[in-house]
């Protein structure tokens, strides 16, 4: 019979959550399994057995980014305006992540200070977010908005957009005022963009 776990679904989370303050309070640089543990007020071995190495803990911050944004993706109602629900995933989903959790977009999605192999772990969970914006861009294909632009350069242009929005933001260069607006414009835009023919 097999040793009972001593380190749940819960403590992960804890942990994970933990990490994260870390990171951004005080850079990537002070991440180590120790100060994680001393901040959730438990073992190294907690952290090892559930992670099993900085590393990986690292790479469960990656996955976290775009597990948080999946979540946001599907709770956001879809209407009868594809141009409007793309939208709001960019402004609302997309920008709260940078805005709320910017150590997780520079973690997950910037891919800033780590490893270059690193993403590749956390694959899975990129690939689940993307599927929910593709759900979202098929819906601007079937309603005949995407003229002859292909479905997978819609995708990545989409996400080039949010991301640099997303950088020029945290560096705080669309002010305070101004920030919600220009994301919205400027997304409304693309979208609307994308209904017009490609010169090839």
């Amino acid at each position: 019979m097999g040793r009972p776990k001593q380190h749940n679904a819960r403590t992960g989370e804890a942990l994970l959550a933990a990490a994260e303050r870390i990171v951004e309070q005080d850079g990537l640089a002070a991440l180590t399994v120790r100060s994680v543990a001393q901040e959730v007020g438990t073992t190294t071995r907690a952290v090892y057995s559930v992670f099993g190495s900085k590393v990986a803990l690292v790479a469960a911050l990656g996955a976290r980014a775009f597990d948080w944004l999946a979540r946001e993706l599907d709770a956001i109602a879809l209407t009868d305006d594809p141009v409007a629900d793309l939208v709001e995933v960019g402004a609302g989903a997309f920008r709260r992540l940078a805005t709320e959790h910017p150590s997780l977009f520079r973690i997950g999605i910037q891919q800033i200070d780590i490893a270059s192999d690193l993403a590749g772990t956390f694959r899975a969970a990129s690939d689940n977010a993307l599927t929910r914006l593709q759900l979202r861009i098929d819906r601007l294909s079937e309603a005949g908005m995407l003229a002859d632009h292909g479905a997978r350069d819609t995708t990545c242009e989409f996400h080039a957009l949010c991301e640099g929005l997303a950088a020029i933001e945290l560096r705080g260069s669309l002010g305070p005022d101004n920030a919600e607006r220009i994301w919205r414009d400027a997304l409304n835009s693309l979208v609307i963009g994308f209904a017009a023919p490609v010169n090839r």
